[in-house]
């Protein structure tokens, strides 16, 4: 089972990897050998134990298997969705207990049922769609050792896979969340490197990527130290970004922040807004009240937010009647406020509060509008 520890705690263990010590842990929390650590199946249409405010809806629309473990990320192509399981792999790539080097892209339908899957070598952490490529780009191992995949569904289910270059990539660590946008792709630089002095950070925390061949060629955007504004006392500051994480373009409709690319630093409790990332990025900063994985956006007033909860390994969809342009955030389990709970987050202060409650690890989220067509809506 996938078990995400921020950066700055693996760093607080002394930088060895836990990813063997973390699946142990959670595989004893669930009463499981590490060996066979994936959950008792939770039955699709159940609630799952889930509590969302009145007038709104959750049920179980995927349960994974004894082979797809650990959910981490989702994304929407077309009329499908596509979901990473993680299977226990390390994130560097590291053989998962039970021997297991693959993580596993499944295909569904939006009623939840698989049509088709994909073994890749790997931890899969970042999966976005890209529909002017037609295709679903992911990105393995988080920490090292990183590189990056597409599927082309409608191309026979053809899958290429991409080196970095320069490889290593310049802030010393893995790469990511992917976000699209006009068939540009943007890649998180994640598990930076410290500088000498342990405590700072420097190298890109957004990377520009082009495919060409075998080769994705990546370009800075972001530094992890660059300047910025703070979103609430409006002073200039220099960030220290020690854990960029998830990233999502903001919809128009959201009452801050339109169309601006939205960067998590996981472990700092802080997300960037980057304005014209494509040309001469600004960045706005907001300070949280905890630490945040992923964030979507209704995009309609009436849709279902998928959340992925690592933990129980599922996917949930929840429905109701949504505020357009309103932010959800899901919150690690690891956290030491709200752990483990499905947020709502104000744009203007910061402050995440509990909207949905029952839920294991969630993780990746995705809205999508009734009706919606082609493109990954988060």
């Amino acid at each position: 089972m996938s078990f995400k520890m921020s950066r700055r705690t693996q760093r607080l263990l002394g930088g060895v990897t836990v990813a063997g010590v973390a699946t142990a842990l959670v595989a004893g929390g669930l009463g499981l050998s590490a060996a066979s650590a994936a959950p008792a199946p939770v039955p699709a249409g159940s609630g799952g134990g889930v509590s969302v405010p009145a007038g709104f809806s959750a049920h179980v629309l995927i349960s994974g298997g004894a082979s797809t473990i650990g959910p981490d990320d989702i994304t929407k192509l077309g009329d499908r969705l596509y979901v990473g399981f993680q299977n226990g792999v390390g994130s560097e790539g590291q053989p998962s207990p039970s021997g297991q080097t693959q993580s596993t892209v499944v295909e569904y339908t939006l009623q939840g049922r698989e049509v088709a899957h994909w073994n890749l070598t790997g931890k899969v952490d970042g999966l976005t769609a890209d529909p002017a490529g037609h295709r679903v780009l992911a990105t393995v191992n988080e920490d090292a050792h990183s590189s990056l995949y597409a599927i082309s569904p409608d191309d026979h289910g053809q899958v290429r896979h991409y080196q970095y270059s320069p490889s290593p990539l310049p802030h010393g660590g893995g790469t990511d969340s992917i976000t699209v946008r006009d068939g540009v792709i943007y890649i998180v630089g994640s598990a930076p490197a410290a500088n000498a002095d342990g405590t700072t950070y420097s190298g890109p925390a957004l990377y520009r990527v082009a495919l060409d061949g075998t080769t994705a060629r990546a370009t800075p955007v972001f530094q992890d130290n660059s300047a910025a504004t703070d979103a609430v006392t409006g002073k200039q500051v220099t960030l220290n970004l020690s854990d960029p994480d998830s990233s999502e373009f903001v919809p128009g409709s959201a009452p801050r922040f339109g169309g601006d690319l939205l960067l998590d630093s996981q472990g700092d409790s802080r997300l960037v807004f980057l304005a014209h990332p494509d040309g001469h990025p600004a960045a706005t900063v907001l300070n949280l009240n905890t630490q945040v994985d992923d964030t979507a956006f209704a995009t309609g007033s009436r849709g279902t937010l998928y959340v992925v909860d690592s933990a129980k390994n599922a996917v949930l969809a929840v429905r109701g009647d949504f505020r357009p342009g309103e932010a959800f955030t899901s919150v690690p389990n690891d956290s030491s406020t709200l752990p483990g709970v499905l947020g709502r987050l104000d744009l203007k202060t910061g402050q995440v509060t509990s909207f949905g409650t029952g839920f294991g690890s969630p993780k990746g989220l995705l809205f999508v509008t009734d009706g919606a067509g082609d493109g990954d809506e988060q």
